[in-house]
């Protein structure tokens, strides 16, 4: 592996992660219980640990305006347009993981 800068580290992860949010903007196909059944985490897992980074470093950001980030929208309008009802299948993995926390939102 080649040795950057922490500068240029720093940019080349911000690159994925906007990488990252731009792909989960584009596949509203892929619900966020497949993610969190396959990844352990969802588009508001991100979007939470969005905001506190934000919040560690003194920057007060919400909820809603961390999901708007992550998905582009309004995350009430993201829901209306593009989120489905879970199949069962996908209810009973959640159900029986342990990727999901008490403050998990979905």
């Amino acid at each position: 592996m080649t040795a950057t800068d922490p500068k240029t580290t720093l940019e080349l992860e911000a690159a994925a992660y906007r990488r990252l949010v731009e792909h989960f903007r584009t596949r509203t196909d892929v619900q966020n219980i497949d993610l969190m059944n396959l990844a352990g985490f969802c588009r508001n897992c991100l979007a939470n640990w969005y905001r506190e980074a934000a919040e560690e470093r003194g920057i007060a950001l919400s909820k809603e305006a961390s999901r708007e980030i992550v998905y582009g929208m309004p995350y009430a309008e993201w829901q209306q347009r593009y989120q489905t009802e879970p199949s069962p299948a996908a209810l009973e993995a959640f159900a029986k993981s342990d990727s999901h926390a008490p403050k998990h939102g979905r």
